[in-house]
């Protein structure tokens, strides 16, 4: 029933339609990144940058919004230029705030936990961002947690991404990823991925070297009917990431000024990252498109796989790929 209610909010573009019926593969890209990730018009570049980046990897691309109090699943070029020009003036939405934005007709840029909520509403079980959400660094005093670490824990899309982003405790993060039984893969790597940087010392749950492992094991899960969703930690490509040294001494003179000005909420994660990109003269923002542009990569390539055995399975006479 509760399906059936959000379905009457959703909208898909004709290609995403189009392709879901197909049975083609269809990639996820959030929102964010556009309206509050850089300044116009870097924004709409990237983000049409990322879209071919899907397409070049065989899927489509279906970039996630809120317009008009729709839940959006596939935007035209003329929306994703809109939110771009219009920027942070653009509310940023995550869960809980879909019921207000989309009650009230307005538009709203998707977080990574919105944009898994309208990809499963969509059908669509891969999807590419830059970094997640976690557990903020001094969360034991803040309580400061992201929504994007509840919404692994319940909503079944895998989430393809360069780790949590570096102003957040990593640590943490994946111990709360552990306790809500959330799978962390590493693509070709043991190590969970820093963002801007490969390493962070911290090991994945599972190591997985090509698309098709990946690709297994998502199905896998979801024939079992295990609830949440699945990381898959891309490390930054070698050549665009950043010294360690460098942007540890950038983040934490971002925290110093978020706490002098009093930026809490969301509102710290934007702030944050806009300081880092000042602090490091840019070179955050250049290793933060090609990462998202990574990811984008490898996320065609899972979803071409889980497409392919879902086709000869479909023709097999089998029905594999279920949720609870």
């Amino acid at each position: 029933m509760n399906n059936m209610i959000m379905n009457q909010h959703l909208t898909l573009s004709p290609a995403v339609q189009q392709a879901l019926a197909d049975r083609q593969p269809v990639v996820a890209l959030e929102s964010t990144i556009i309206a509050h990730g850089m300044l116009y018009p870097k924004n709409v570049e990237t983000a049409l940058r990322v879209e071919q980046t899907v397409r070049d990897a065989g899927a489509v691309p279906a970039t996630c919004a809120i317009i008009g109090g729709k839940l959006k699943a596939g935007l035209d070029i003329a929306e994703i230029e809109r939110l771009g020009r219009l920027g942070s003036a653009v509310p940023k939405a995550s869960r809980r705030d879909l019921p207000y934005l989309v009650s009230q007709g307005l538009d709203g840029a998707t977080t990574v936990a919105s944009t898994m909520i309208i990809a499963q509403l969509a059908g669509i079980r891969v999807f590419a961002t830059g970094g997640i959400g976690g557990v903020h660094r001094g969360a034991a005093t803040t309580m400061d947690i992201s929504a994007d670490l509840q919404e692994l824990a319940r909503t079944p899309v895998a989430v393809v991404c360069a780790g949590a982003k570096s102003i957040l405790d990593p640590e943490l993060t994946l111990e709360y990823l552990e306790t809500h039984g959330v799978p962390v893969l590493g693509y070709r790597t043991d190590e969970f991925p820093a963002f801007y940087t490969r390493r962070s010392g911290l090991r994945v749950d599972y190591r997985m070297d090509s698309p098709e492992e990946i690709a297994h094991l998502l199905q896998t899960k979801w024939e079992l009917g295990l609830q949440g969703g699945v990381i898959v930690a891309n490390p930054v490509p070698e050549e665009h990431q950043l010294d360690p040294s460098i942007m540890e001494a950038a983040i934490a003179g971002a925290l110093t000024d978020a706490e002098r000005q009093g930026i809490k909420g969301k509102a710290i994660t934007p702030f944050l990252l806009a300081r880092i990109e000042q602090l490091t003269g840019g070179q955050s923002l250049a290793a933060n498109i090609e990462l998202v542009c990574s990811n984008a990569r490898l996320a065609g390539e899972i979803v071409k796989k889980l497409s392919q055995a879902f086709s000869n399975n479909h023709h097999a006479g089998r029905v594999r790929f279920t949720t609870r």
